[in-house]
Formats: C-alpha cells, structure tokens, sequence
C-alpha cells in the first residue's frame, strides 16, 4: 500500500486525505443517525402518560429535550405552557428545521469529498502523463521502464481517485435519504402530539 501511495506522488496525498475523511464522516453519520437515536420508540407514548397525569414537570422536560432529536422537538412545544397552541406550533417548527440541519450535519462535506476526489485523481493523471511526455521530449522513448514512473502515477492516482469518491457518493445519498425520512417521521409525530394538545384546550373548561 505504501509502494501504491509512492508511486502515485503527491496527488495521493490529497486523495489519502479525502478518504480518511470520507471515512470518518461515514462512521459519525451511521451512529448518530440511528433510529433509536433520532427517534427512541415510545416517546410520544410517554409524553402522553406525562400529560394525562399532569405529570409533566421541569425535570421530565430536561429529560425529554435531552433525550434525542425528537425529544427536543417536543419538548420545544410542551415548554411554552403559557403561550396559545399557534405559538407552540411555530416552536416546535422552529426546532424541527434546527433538528434537520443537526441531521444533515457534515453531509455537504461529504458530498464534496465526492465531487473532488475523481478530479484529484485526474489531476494525478494529467500530472503523469506531463511527466511522460517529458521524460520522451528529453530523453527520447528510451527503455520502457524509464517512462513506467509517470504511467504508473497516472493509473494510480486514477484508481484512488474513482476508490474514495464512489462509496462518498453512496453513502452521501444514501444519508440524505435517511434524514429526509427521519424527519418526516418526525414532523408526523409531532403533529400528533399537536393534536395531543388541542384536545386538552379543548377539554379544559
């Protein structure tokens, strides 16, 4: 690996740089978004239980917004106590677009990690190639193996390039889509626990 890295000259660098990234992003996103992570089961479940036993104080709320991603878009609504349903709708807006970007986190690095590295990996090429011809300009065609540096680095840095920017593109898409549905499952819960608290104003005299 090391001899491919070498042979590659420092093009690679770059390119050997985009991957560990790559790679660390890939890591963190597939930990911090798991469902159970984003969404645990049964919370809303339990905000309920709170709310019907008028059971839902200061420390539940610290709780619930530490909870998860959820937690904290619920508790943005169910914090306003004193303000009219409108109001707690806009919060709890406001704190699922804040959730969303949270989601979304360290995606647009990924994407260009993507979009760069087959570009570094041409570059590479482009620089390989310029090394051939001037090793033929000055020396002449020469042996074969005088001229293998520059072809090699060529080929490298190629194959680098396209090896760390195909799974980025992968996993970028496949994170987007993942955020999308987690926040349209989080939207739709939300709005029942909206629903959860116009049938409580309307049932409180």
């Amino acid at each position: 690996m090391l001899d491919l890295i070498q042979a590659g000259g420092w093009v690679m660098l770059p390119i050997l740089v985009c991957s560990i990234l790559a790679l660390a992003i890939i890591l963190e996103r597939s930990w911090a978004l798991r469902q159970s992570q984003v969404m645990p089961d049964g919370l809303l479940a339990q905000v309920r239980a709170w709310l019907q036993q008028d059971a839902l104080d200061g420390d539940r709320l610290d709780a619930l917004r530490n909870s998860s991603q959820l937690g904290r878009v619920l508790a943005a609504g169910l914090s306003l106590h004193q303000q009219t349903l409108e109001e707690r709708k806009t919060a709890v807006e406001d704190a699922g677009r804040r959730g969303a970007v949270e989601l979304e986190r360290f995606l647009a690095a990924l994407g260009t990690i993507a979009m760069i590295s087959p570009l570094l990996g041409l570059l590479g090429t482009v620089w390989g190639l310029i090394v051939v011809f001037d090793q033929i300009m000055t020396t002449g065609l020469g042996q074969p193996s005088d001229l293998a540096g520059g072809i090699a680095q060529a080929l490298i840095t190629t194959a680098a390039g396209l090896a760390v920017a195909i799974p980025a593109v992968i996993f970028h898409r496949f994170f987007q889509r993942k955020v999308a549905v987690l926040v349209s499952q989080m939207e739709s819960v939300a709005h029942q626990l909206m629903d959860v608290l116009q049938q409580r104003e309307q049932e409180t005299p």
